[in-house]
């Protein structure tokens, strides 16, 4: 399963675990339009942490804000194994 597979369907899971309707998702959607609250993308970074061994928001030395939801998956993708 590719780490995009991976996000998405923890994402669906977590949608779903904190009844927030999810709209179809893609590279062009706003994280703010995800409905999403900061709690929902704590638990997501963190099970994705769990998941996939990597966390890039504390690893990296430079800032990372994605905006949306490509954004996101590339900070994961771009991460040097």
């Amino acid at each position: 399963m590719s780490i995009r597979s991976k996000i998405f369907a923890a994402m669906k899971q977590i949608a779903e675990e904190q009844k927030v309707t999810l709209p179809p998702l893609d590279d062009e959607l706003s994280l703010n339009e995800t409905g999403f609250d900061s709690l929902a993308y704590a638990i997501l970074v963190a099970r994705l942490e769990d998941d996939l061994g990597i966390d890039p928001f504390t690893i990296s030395e430079e800032a990372v804000f994605p905006l949306t939801v490509g954004d996101f998956v590339r900070a994961y993708e771009n991460v040097d194994a």
